[in-house]
């Protein structure tokens, strides 16, 4: 079972409630507004923002 990505569509950052973006290689949602990305577990996002991971300004 994978990560399903329609539901891309109905997830939002909690904290600025913004859209997220899939990124499949490390299997993370990334709000580019907040500059995190949310990791995703067994195909289960973990939206917690004690969770996330910040970007790298590389990222």
């Amino acid at each position: 079972m994978a990560f399903d990505i329609k539901l891309i569509d109905i997830l939002a950052c909690p904290i600025c409630k913004g859209k997220l973006a899939y990124n499949k290689e490390p299997q993370e949602l990334i709000c580019k507004f907040d500059r995190l990305a949310y990791p995703i577990e067994k195909d289960i996002p973990v939206l917690l923002e004690n969770q996330a991971r910040k970007l790298t300004s590389e990222e």
